[in-house]
């Protein structure tokens, strides 16, 4: 149902997808009513959306499934990565799939209404992909009315005068509130999530908004994990004594949220203890050591995304969101280059020569691939026996 700029309204539309240069997707409400605002991008992941709206790092984004197929599986009270839902809606070919999946408890668009989430069904999500692949992430109004009523000149001003990610510090509206101890495990078929009973390391995680698998996996290699929040000073961070220091992942502009993290993050890199990075951690790392980072123009989305790892040698299929990255030719001397994107290019990684300091732009607590990446929180275990010797 998706028509070109200033179509009139096909029939049956009960929803509107209205970007900032005047194109116009009809379409129909899934979800709950109302109107959201925000960075239109795509993922190209073949399942995992509930995962993908409650990952913080889609905070301020309305999210396009490439999949026609979203709802097959169903929705579950364990297949989250944040008890708030992050993004701010979806955009979807078919609409809503029936689940058929042995752990739903419930359905996808009910899941929506819940939560407050706006979506839209029947866009031709190929033609509003390529638009963004060409011409960059556009700001967008999702508004879902039941009486297919639209004030769409409003709409339209609306998501133009919608500044954009660049700039903003996201970090702030999702990071948690106060400091709290983690130690769920992994899940598995036979005992769905465990407990961590006989820790050998404790890890500070400063939540940029962190994803409940990333910290699944530090406590499933025996790390005790204490979450602090993203405005936690150095000395917070050190009144822990933790073995090792993770910069989570999260969403926004990495400059912006830098403001605060970044000399707290200068602090804890003099310190000699372990630092691992993920995602906004790993940007703010990168500004951390003095290197730049910059917007890139339709970002990486999916759970396809190839990386070649120059420390083995080897390729990975990798889980990715991020719509910033860190500028190759912006790394000072005395830090490499350790991952690389094989679909663009990008950086994708890197260390510090001669300190345990390393980061990844990439989730790989993800599983993709399904489980090529998760050898890097082995890496940071690693480095924490080390000094332990």
């Amino acid at each position: 149902m998706s028509t070109p700029s200033h179509t009139p309204k096909p029939p049956g539309a009960t929803a509107v997808l209205a970007l900032a240069d005047g194109t116009l997707f009809w379409g129909r409400g899934v979800g709950a009513l109302g109107e959201v605002v925000g960075e239109v991008c795509f993922n190209t992941a073949m399942t995992g959306y509930q995962e993908v709206m409650t990952d913080p790092s889609y905070a301020g984004q309305i999210v396009t499934f490439c999949f026609p197929h979203i709802g097959n599986v169903g929705t579950n009270a364990e297949d989250i990565e944040s008890t708030v839902p992050a993004a701010r809606g979806c955009v979807l070919r078919a609409d809503i799939t029936e689940p058929a999946n042995w752990r739903a408890t419930g359905a996808l668009n009910d899941w929506l209404m819940a939560r407050g989430l706006v979506g839209i069904s029947g866009v031709d999500t190929r033609q509003l992909t390529r638009r963004i692949r060409d011409l960059g992430a556009p700001s967008g109004v999702i508004a879902h009315a039941a009486d297919g009523v639209f004030d769409i000149p409003a709409l339209l001003a609306k998501a133009q005068g919608w500044p954009g990610l660049e700039g903003m510090d996201l970090a702030a509206e999702v990071t948690c509130t106060q400091t709290y101890a983690w130690d769920e495990t992994l899940w598995s078929l036979d005992g769905g999530y465990g407990r961590l009973s006989d820790p050998r390391f404790h890890v500070v995680a400063i939540d940029y908004g962190a994803k409940r698998n990333i910290l699944r996996n530090l406590a499933s290699l025996g790390c005790k994990v204490t979450v602090v929040p993203a405005q936690a000073g150095f000395d917070e961070v050190m009144a822990h004594q933790p073995d090792g220091i993770f910069l989570s992942n999260g969403p926004g502009d990495p400059a912006a949220t830098g403001t605060y993290a970044v000399p707290v993050i200068k602090q804890l890199i003099e310190t000699g203890k372990p630092l691992f990075g993920i995602c906004l951690g790993h940007q703010m790392l990168a500004l951390a050591l003095g290197a730049k980072t910059y917007k890139m123009a339709t970002g990486h989305r999916g759970a396809n995304h190839p990386v070649k790892d120059h420390t083995t040698g080897k390729v990975e299929i990798t889980s990715m969101n991020h719509g910033f990255a860190v500028d190759r030719a912006s790394l000072p001397a005395g830090v490499s280059e350790t991952h690389t994107s094989l679909f663009d290019n990008v950086l994708e990684g890197l260390a510090v020569d001669g300190k345990p300091v390393f980061s990844v732009q990439y989730h790989p607590e993800a599983s993709p691939g399904p489980e090529d990446s998760h050898y890097l929180f082995k890496r940071f275990v690693d480095l924490m026996d080390a000094r332990r010797v």
